[in-house]
């Protein structure tokens, strides 16, 4: 099946749907959310992207980013794919939303109107492998180190979205 992605003004107005891999050829604004889990530890999960991914494959990113089905809310899309990706169940909340552009390589781009979610998980995984080759909880010095020594391992909107998340903490 094909998947849409809901293109939007930066006042997330929506303009019209497009499949999801030209929209990211064409670098144009539509609507993503992002998720970061944490466990009582305080370290974040971070989710290896699977080999088979046709961008960012075998990177390092935040629990889950997707983006919404038209008529979803985002909400209802980040626990979609909680489950889609992850197998699980999380009480999310919103933090804030954003909007940026990223170079993803192969002549894509990552330009989305990003809300981002958070929440708390402390049980077993039930990967879907076709989405996720693997996870790991991390704290945020060891975040931080891994990036700055290994930056290409890690997503380049993982990177804006970490930055963006700072400032809202």
């Amino acid at each position: 099946m094909e998947e849409l992605v809901v293109l939007v003004n930066p006042d997330d107005v929506v303009l019209g749907l497009m499949e999801k891999q030209q929209a990211h050829v064409n670098g144009l604004l539509h609507r993503a959310f992002s998720v970061f889990l944490f466990n009582s530890k305080g370290e974040m999960l971070l989710q290896k992207r699977a080999p088979g991914k046709y961008h960012s494959p075998n990177q390092w990113t935040n629990a889950v980013c997707s983006h919404p089905r038209i008529g979803e809310t985002y909400l209802a899309g980040a626990q979609r794919r909680l489950k889609e990706e992850l197998g699980i169940e999380a009480e999310l909340s919103e933090k804030f939303k954003f909007i940026y552009k990223a170079d993803v390589g192969g002549g894509l781009w990552e330009h989305e109107l990003d809300h981002v979610f958070v929440g708390n998980y402390e049980s077993e995984f039930n990967l879907n492998k076709n989405e996720v080759a693997e996870v790991r909880f991390i704290s945020p010095e060891e975040l931080y180190k891994e990036i700055s020594e290994n930056p290409k391992h890690f997503t380049e909107w993982f990177k804006i979205i970490l930055e963006e998340y700072k400032h809202h903490f």
